[in-house]
């Protein structure tokens, strides 16, 4: 992929990256106060937390995401499917740039997960897809 291309996504993956650290600390901060629970039944602060967590799992998930776009960049990788080997085109890349899927495979991926055939993973086998 030419340099030119790459150094705007580059730029917005670390623009995104600080963020999401900045959003993870916060909720890590937000939990570690939240040590006094009472579990019982339908109890709000229970439901919050559960809110917490499941928000934090999704922005680490997200923060992985990234990472391995900013390493795909360092290896020359970037932009190149993960599942096909085909290029990712730009005008993705300018709206998802951690998109390590072209839009065909990121379809078909997701009609696999849905029917429990894929599970989700950053790295694809082609061969397990046939």
């Amino acid at each position: 992929m030419d340099t030119k291309l790459v150094t705007p996504e580059k730029e917005q993956l670390l623009e995104q990256r600080l963020s999401l650290l900045k959003d993870i600390e916060r909720l890590r901060e937000t939990l570690r106060g939240e040590v006094d629970i009472d579990v019982e039944e339908g109890d709000p602060d229970v439901v919050e937390r559960e809110k917490s967590v499941a928000l934090l799992a999704t922005i680490e998930a997200r923060l992985a995401s990234v990472d391995d776009a900013l390493k795909s960049i360092e290896r020359g990788t970037y932009g190149i499917c993960d599942r096909c080997g085909n290029d990712i085109p730009a005008e993705r890349l300018e709206v998802k740039p951690d998109a390590t899927l072209c839009v065909s495979c990121q379809a078909e991926v997701e009609r696999l997960r849905k029917r429990g055939i894929a599970s989700p993973r950053t790295r694809w086998n082609p061969a397990d897809f046939g």
